[in-house]
């Protein structure tokens, strides 16, 4: 199958070691009833993003503990969502709720896939500026403030409108809509690339350079780089629909994004089949901000990811193991 690209088990030699000093068990083991069939691996999906690998490998890692096998199964974002409906694959740890396609909420719809609950990463999205911004335009993170110190935000590809950062071109035009929603006088310039982002975030920072841009959390360079999020108008449906909606009365888009959630989803038949593994899975959060630190370690320092999450996992042992043994009992 198309979606099903490779397997990978889920312990080699070298981390079976680690774990076995980090995470060791109690005295009381699950029976096979509370572990239901302990006989087939759980397939975990592994997606395009390091964030979404980290939190599958920490919850593969636990499942492991537990006394299951675990398989990552690589799956495309919006193909996955057929592969759990389907059983082929069982679980996807970070699931984005602005960004999972229509078959989502379909086969939810339709009872095929269920929510286990939120991962618990209060994602982000907006416009972000290095801190020192506050002191060049004074009022941030108000968005209003950015009416006032436009001329620190010019530049040559804008002259005479502000400058802002934004998404590739293929991404989308939101930062354009928020410009004209609050009438602006910036232009949005997009970047080439998510690399170019972090690229032109990272000089701007060496230079002590202005620069607010479209940015979302979590990610790797926010374990680097201290940003502020300009408070744009707070999001509702009725912003992208209604002109009368907002402090722009002309013009709808006149809000800020609106904020995702991540979940765990769940083929429909794993609660059933895995009731120990459902428990875990339930109870399972990650913050964003370890994630930004691990994502930190392997994106921005080239770090293997197994090894980064097992240095995790062991030091902090005393907040998951308790996860472990409740889904025991």
């Amino acid at each position: 199958m198309a979606y099903l690209l490779k397997k990978s088990k889920m312990l080699g030699l070298a981390l079976a070691s680690i774990l076995a000093g980090a995470l060791v068990l109690g005295a009381n083991t699950a029976s096979s009833a509370e572990l239901g069939d302990d006989g087939e691996p759980i397939r975990l999906a592994f997606n395009e993003w390091t964030g979404q690998n980290i939190s599958t490998h920490i919850a593969g890692t636990l499942l492991t503990q537990l006394g299951y096998e675990v398989e990552y199964i690589t799956a495309g974002n919006f193909p996955q969502h057929q592969a759990l409906a389907d059983g082929d694959i069982h679980a996807s740890l970070e699931v984005w709720t602005n960004n999972a396609g229509d078959i989502y909420p379909q086969m939810k719809e339709a009872g095929r896939i269920v929510d286990i609950g939120s991962l618990g990463l209060n994602p982000g999205e907006g416009w972000i500026y290095p801190m020192y911004m506050e002191d060049m335009c004074p009022g941030l993170p108000d968005w209003q403030a950015l009416v006032d110190c436009k001329d620190v935000m010019v530049t040559a590809d804008t002259f005479p409108q502000g400058r802002i950062l934004s998404y590739p071109a293929d991404w989308g035009a939101r930062s354009a809509d928020i410009i004209k929603g609050l009438a602006l006088d910036y232009k949005a310039i997009p970047a080439g690339s998510e690399g170019a982002l972090v690229a032109e975030l990272q000089a701007a920072v060496a230079k002590q350079e202005a620069l607010v841009m479209m940015f979302w959390s979590p990610h790797w360079i926010l374990a680097e780089v201290d940003v502020g999020w300009v408070a744009l108008p707070a999001y509702e449906a009725e912003c992208t629909t209604d002109p009368a909606w907002g402090p722009n009365p002309d013009a709808i888009n006149d809000c800020g994004v609106d904020a995702p959630d991540t979940m765990k989803v769940a083929w429909a038949g794993f609660q059933e089949k895995w009731p120990a593994a459902w428990e875990l899975l339930s109870s399972f959060t990650l913050e964003r901000s370890a994630q930004e630190q691990m994502m930190l370690q392997i994106d921005g320092n080239g770090r293997p990811l197994e090894e980064v999450v097992a240095e995790w996992v062991e030091t902090n042992e005393a907040m998951l193991m308790p996860l472990v043994d409740a889904a025991r009992m």
